[in-house]
């Protein structure tokens, strides 16, 4: 039997898919593996807390008894909130899905992105994430910043390549290749 339902930790990407259009998943991401630290962390001092708790006074066993538990609930929360952030690229679009309890779509078509910035911070390079930042036409957008995105070099290849094969770019034609012609 399984602890939490799964609404809890799935986000169920297909419930979100045009498939009567013809939308395919190119890539479903998820968020780096470094994101699980710090719940990780709390998670182990809640887990000395409990443990204190066993130990304690009695007159006092109730002070860690409550913060291990309000530590395990942070934790637990935190990580299942990383878990449930995912970002999709499909043939047609590009959209994120968050949201523990109550759940967010935010949706680009590939029509709509003008620009993406990958930034790659000094740890992100050594751990292997980056973070993008997608510009469109419009002037507030619902998606805008996918952050701890693991293989962010792959992740915007794949992006530029689903926008060129829908023909959203203009085809490379071979000229120009960095000389000048008169």
């Amino acid at each position: 039997m399984a602890l939490l339902p799964s609404s809890l930790t799935d986000p169920q990407i297909s419930r979100h898919l045009l498939r009567e259009e013809g939308e395919d998943i190119v890539d479903e991401v998820r968020k780096h593996w470094i994101v699980y630290i710090i719940p990780a962390l709390v998670g182990l001092l809640a887990l000395v807390c409990l443990i204190g708790f066993m130990l304690a006074d009695p007159s006092w066993a109730p002070i860690p008894l409550v913060i291990g538990v309000i530590l395990a609930v942070w934790a637990s929360w935190r990580a299942l909130s990383e878990n449930i952030d995912r970002f999709v690229i499909t043939n047609m679009r590009v959209f994120r899905v968050h949201g523990l309890f109550s759940r967010n779509l935010a949706t680009m078509p590939l029509s709509r992105i003008l620009d993406i910035t990958v930034v790659k911070p000094f740890s992100g390079r050594i751990m292997g994430y980056g973070h993008f930042t997608f510009e469109s036409a419009a002037q507030a957008q619902g998606l805008r910043e996918i952050k701890y995105v693991g293989d962010p070099d792959r992740r915007d290849l794949a992006i530029q390549r689903v926008v060129q094969r829908a023909g959203l770019r203009g085809q490379a034609t071979g000229q120009g290749s960095g000389t000048l012609s008169r």
